[in-house]
């Protein structure tokens, strides 16, 4: 169809809501590529360039010229609120289906049956689901005009975000009917990425690539080794920041104790993860990502969960905890800050635990021979196949691992595992030897990435150009603000009140409400754990190996082989915090049969410190594997049971403060606290040393 510029034009001003808004260099051209049907495209832009402004304003023209809606597959749903509302503005009737909205998927659909519906919106994931992949889309399937995928670099083996689910999406688009347009969106993507995808997508694919350049930001790295001088820092410069920013963290749990930490030198910092399913949960967010554009916040301290897809023009800062894995999720990050301004900061902190956490990604990203073969064996013992809960019994791999695996193996072609109902069932086909290679091959890649952040964090100077160079851009374009970079100084006092802070951190150990899934009816550790039987919620005094006490913890366990006075005070300090009720009237202890004498000395010194009686209870019956070593909670909760018993020592009846060095799964807990509410204990606090932080849900 031929291509309006003025309607374009018109639809961007009133998308942006801005009168005089004029196109970025390229946006109208690949507007005009999409409209006039020339095929397909691949467009790589730098974030907040305005990749979505192409395909609405596309969609939007295409329908008005008479044509059908588009599918647009993105993975940041979550993410593209202010995005809709700008398509809205224009006209184009955008709606999604997700996991967010379920209770709205029949009402979409019908309206997209009845063709009142532009654009449809669905994650990846989507695809994977057998009644919208089986029942719904082929009935729109004949009347799509344009596939639109949002991110397009996770279609590539070679992408820093690659995902299982974009492999379908692969298969889709080499299928297309030449009459249907393609378009690929991406902001991370370099040469060896865009290669891949244009092999994909392919053949005859325009790709249209952007300057890499972020003038308005300036970078800097900085090199602190511990957290307490990373969490003075942050509190010693944030308040000399304009505007508000987000704080990039690896983890969850230093996205809380940054935000902590920040509140308590009092700084409006809020914690922003991802990963719940829990409504409450998702509205909180969507309430963060609005104070945080209304810069009624000074920052959020985030997981990645807020990276793609939320535009913030006008966001002054981005601060990154930590070291990220690679310079194309730096690039992405740091990208977010300095859209709308001539100048803001993106500061790259680093320390010890950077590359530890990084490698745990690393080696996460595929199973292991040894993890494939044990579903692979699990399955055949079973030919009507297994649930997941049922694999969780039969397999000793942690839940989020198995879903990978199986995942990834399914979507192998062909695939060695099929679903059949709510069952994984084996198909008689060998494993190429092709996903073995390909794991490899990316995991050296995910190394050498990661080797090159570190040369990153050891610059002086020139950062906006080694990140041009190492995305294969043009970086002698480079430039940067002028402003000065932020002071690497920090106050001896700050440091101190931060290390006093990591100290008085404890770590919440939630009752366990409930028996592992896959239980047989009857069996003692089926279904709900019963109020008569369960454990109080408890705290740990620390992370395993953290910059508080973790360390020492570590030491007292396997160098010193005794725990020291100065845990035990700690301990005792946070009892008379923390207050119990109803009030703790004796303390007991964990059995160990490796190390007889380590928890219950703590737990007697910790008990005398407090004025209570000491008496140690439970015995080991047998030995067992360490809790450390099972994976999920079905094998961790049966790797307890039955592996304690009573020694001669009386229950007391009061409530009880049961001690254990650290809490792995929970489940140890879980049990001894049962047994002994069974033995007339009428309450039991759980109280650990140390928190691995690898609990199953």
């Amino acid at each position: 169809m031929d291509y309006d510029a003025q309607r374009a034009l018109q639809l961007l001003r009133i998308g942006s809501s801005i009168p005089d808004a004029q196109f970025r260099d390229g946006q109208e051209d690949a507007i005009r590529h999409v409209v006039e049907g020339r095929g397909k495209l691949l467009v790589v832009q730098k974030t907040g360039w305005g990749k979505s402004f192409v395909y609405f304003i596309a969609t939007k023209m295409l329908r008005e010229g008479g044509a059908g809606p588009a599918l647009l597959i993105s993975p940041l749903l979550a993410l593209m609120r202010n995005q809709i509302a700008a398509a809205e503005r224009m006209g184009v009737r955008a709606v999604t289906i997700n996991s967010d909205n379920t209770n709205q998927w029949d009402d979409v659909m019908a309206q997209a049956r009845r063709d009142e519906v532009d654009i449809l919106l669905i994650s990846p994931e989507r695809l994977a689901n057998d009644s919208f992949r089986e029942d719904f889309l082929p009935d729109i399937s004949g009347r799509v005009s344009m596939l639109v995928i949002d991110e397009a670099h996770c279609i590539s083996d070679w992408g820093h975000d690659f995902r299982p689910d974009y492999r379908r999406i692969e298969r889709i688009a080499r299928t297309l009917p030449e009459n249907i347009q393609l378009l690929g969106t991406t902001a991370t993507a370099n040469k060896r990425v865009m290669d891949d995808l244009e092999e994909i997508l392919g053949p005859d694919i325009t790709t249209m690539r952007g300057d890499l350049n972020r003038p308005s930001l300036m970078l800097q790295t900085i090199r602190m080794r511990s957290q307490a001088e990373r969490l003075a820092w942050l509190a010693e410069r944030l308040p000399e920041l304009p505007g508000s920013g987000i704080i990039y963290t690896l983890t969850r749990r230093d996205a809380r104790q940054v935000s902590d930490w920040l509140q308590s030198q009092g700084l409006n910092v809020q914690p922003y993860m991802g990963g719940s399913r829990n409504q409450e949960e998702r509205d909180g967010r969507e309430q963060l990502e609005d104070a945080l554009l209304e810069n009624r916040v000074k920052a959020l301290a985030s997981t990645v969960a807020l990276g793609m897809g939320y535009d913030k023009p006008d966001l002054a800062f981005v601060i990154h905890y930590q070291t990220p894995s690679s310079v194309v999720h730096y690039y992405q990050q740091v990208g977010r800050a300095g859209r709308g301004l001539e100048a803001a900061h993106g500061v790259l902190l680093s320390g010890v635990e950077d590359t530890e956490i990084t490698d745990f990604f690393i080696r996460s990203a595929f199973p292991t021979r040894e993890e494939v073969r044990q579903v692979i064996a699990a399955l055949a013992d079973e030919q009507t196949g297994l649930s997941v809960p049922q694999l969780l019994q039969a397999v000793n791999i942690n839940s989020g691992r198995l879903d990978r695996a199986i995942k990834l193996l399914s979507l192998e072609a062909p695939a060695p595992i099929a679903k059949k109902g709510t069952r994984w069932q084996l198909i008689p086909v060998e494993l190429n030897n092709d996903f073995w290679e390909r794991a490899e091959r990316l995991t050296a890649l995910r190394q050498a990435e990661q080797q090159q952040m570190q040369e990153y964090v050891a610059l002086d100077s020139g950062h906006m150009e080694f990140l041009i160079r190492a995305l294969d851009g043009n970086s002698e374009s480079a430039q940067t603000p002028n402003i000065s970079p932020l002071s690497t100084n920090v106050s001896p006092e700050t440091v101190l009140q931060a290390v006093e802070f990591l100290h008085r951190t404890r770590v919440p150990i939630q009752a366990r409400k409930r028996w592992p899934n896959g239980g047989s009816p009857g069996d003692w550790m089926c279904g709900n754990i019963r109020k008569e039987q369960q454990a109080e919620d408890g705290f740990a005094l620390c992370y395993w190996r953290d910059a508080g006490w973790g360390n020492l913890v570590y030491s007292g366990k396997y160098i010193d082989n005794r725990f020291s006075d100065e845990l035990v005070a700690a301990a005792a300090e946070m009892m008379r915090e923390w207050q119990p009720q109803p009030t703790l009237d004796w303390v007991t202890c964990i059995p160990s049969r490796r190390h007889p004498y380590l928890v219950p000395d703590f737990a007697e010194r910790l008990a005398d410190t407090l004025g209570l009686p000491f008496r140690s209870v439970l015995v080991k019956t047998d030995d067992r594997p360490e809790q450390k070593d099972m994976e999920n909670s079905a094998q961790q909760a049966h790797n307890v049971e039955g592996s304690l018993g009573f020694s001669q020592n009386q229950v007391l009846p009061g409530p009880a403060l049961l001690v254990d060095d650290m809490v792995d799964s929970g489940w140890t807990f879980t049990v001894a606290a049962a047994l002994l509410r069974e033995r007339g204990c009428s309450a039991v606090f759980p109280f650990a040393l140390a928190d691995t932080g690898s609990r199953q849900g």
